[in-house]
């Protein structure tokens, strides 16, 4: 994986993805497979904007691929409110050959976690797959302590560390892909919540930001 630079970079297609983060011909070869998958699912279930397909590379999977730029080495993450797998998907499909990584899937639509299955089977992606709510899983799963948190366009942060702090150990991140409005959001949490915070810009879009979060706990007031 490449280091992070100022963004955003230029991303129209596989090769200038694989030249951007660093990736061996394989692993585009099962990003491949993966667009196609969403390209045949999208004609019946809504998995993406419509207008975003054609910018898929860029808008989805690099925007996706940044986060292992400020986690190369963790091994055990979750993705909440996976959606179409972004980002917690490619992710895993990038981390494939690192030993002992696992990458836990959240995801209450049934049609879409059927879609998630297809392609964890077609690109032997190390993800295990939660068909529930997040909250169902926060009683269900109390052992789970991932060494990162990550979602996309799920909440704003206020919400978005309600549904996370289940899953906060002592040594876990939060990396969140937020846009234009990161600023208000992490002043709006602060009302609810201590925690440290740092903000990463995108490398995608010019507007958009990583918040990596660390030590949660709600206020007492």
């Amino acid at each position: 994986m490449s280091a992070r630079r100022k963004g955003p970079i230029l991303i129209d297609g596989p090769e200038s993805f694989a030249e951007a983060f660093n990736v061996p011909h394989e692993t585009i070869h099962r990003l491949t497979r993966y667009a196609d998958l969403l390209a045949h699912w999208q004609k019946s279930i809504n998995l993406v904007a419509p207008s975003t397909l054609p910018e898929l590379w860029s808008r989805h999977f690099a925007d996706s691929a940044q986060l292992l730029g400020l986690a190369p080495e963790a091994r055990l993450w979750l993705d909440l409110g996976s959606g179409a797998g972004f980002p917690g998907l490619v992710v895993a499909i990038l981390q494939k050959d690192l030993p002992d990584f696992r990458m836990s899937l959240v995801e209450s639509n049934t049609k879409k976690c059927a879609f998630l299955a297809e392609v964890v089977r077609a690109t032997e992606a190390p993800v295990d797959i939660h068909a529930m709510r997040i909250e169902q899983l926060a009683e269900k799963a109390q052992s789970l302590i991932p060494d990162v948190v990550c979602a996309r366009a799920l909440a704003p942060l206020p919400r978005l560390l309600e549904l996370a702090e289940p899953f906060f150990g002592e040594g876990t991140r939060g990396l969140f892909l937020k846009g234009r409005a990161t600023e208000a959001e992490v002043e709006a949490a602060k009302a609810g919540w201590d925690f440290k915070s740092r903000r990463h810009r995108s490398l995608t879009a010019d507007d958009a930001f990583i918040v990596e979060v660390t030590n949660v706990r709600r206020r007492v007031s």
